[in-house]
């Protein structure tokens, strides 16, 4: 795989494609990388597109270098603003992300640092607007949320082979804009909202995330309002 590194300050406008800053590595024209040291880009061509490339980048003595690549997919709505996303519609937010933690079905895979959660029969992610525990993994399911109105993480096993988090509406949760987005295994096709690779990859990118580099996913588009380079 060849490895681009070069290092330069992150120009916060859109640059004009065959412009030289634009052949710069895709953190590099980002207004914000998060600040840490690793980065997940997930780049979609427009906003009604549901596939695209993932890209996990290290920064090393201040140059990116892009560390894997895999084919994406996101939701079957396409792409939306994260900041304006409405529960429901099947789209993928864009926006800059932590990464909370990871869980799977399957035991993580072979170095992976990031807090990884086992799941069983009893674990959920809570969806139902009326709860208190919204936008959160619960096990067992607690009363004041509906089982119609969340996902039993079990009942994926392919998808939830294994996961990270996307923090997109995680710490302070605002109702109605969505809950349980992940970075997650591929199933048959588009997702519901998530951003999904191929197994391999998901394995690789579990094994590289290093808590203590503040990793953060970038999720946006080529060109336009939702331009990956925005946030």
């Amino acid at each position: 795989m060849a490895l681009v590194a070069l290092a330069a300050p992150a120009p916060a406008a859109t640059i004009p494609i065959g412009s030289p800053k634009h052949r710069l590595p895709l953190p590099l024209r980002m207004a914000d990388t998060g600040g840490g040291d690793q980065l997940i880009t997930a780049l979609a061509p427009t906003a009604d597109a549901t596939s695209g490339t993932v890209r996990w980048w290290q920064r090393h003595n201040g140059r990116w270098r892009q560390a894997g690549w895999a084919p994406a997919r996101f939701g079957s709505g396409g792409l939306t603003e994260g900041t304006t996303r409405v529960q429901g519609t099947s789209t993928t937010p864009t926006g800059l992300y932590d990464l909370p933690f990871a869980f799977g079905i399957l035991p993580p895979p072979s170095g992976t640092a990031v807090p990884y959660r086992g799941v069983g029969a009893d674990s959920w992610w809570c969806e139902d607007n009326a709860s208190a525990s919204y936008n959160r993994w619960v096990a067992p399911l607690p009363p004041d949320c509906a089982p119609g109105e969340s996902e039993r993480l079990a009942d994926h096993p392919t998808q939830y082979a294994r996961a990270l988090v996307i923090g997109f509406n995680y710490r302070r949760p605002v109702h109605g804009r969505g809950a349980g987005i992940f970075l997650h295994v591929n199933g048959k096709g588009a997702t519901a909202g998530c951003v999904s690779v191929p197994a391999g990859a998901m394995a690789r990118i579990l094994s590289w995330v290093r808590p203590s580099a503040h990793p953060h996913i970038a999720i946006g588009t080529t060109h336009g309002r939702t331009a990956l380079t925005r946030y």
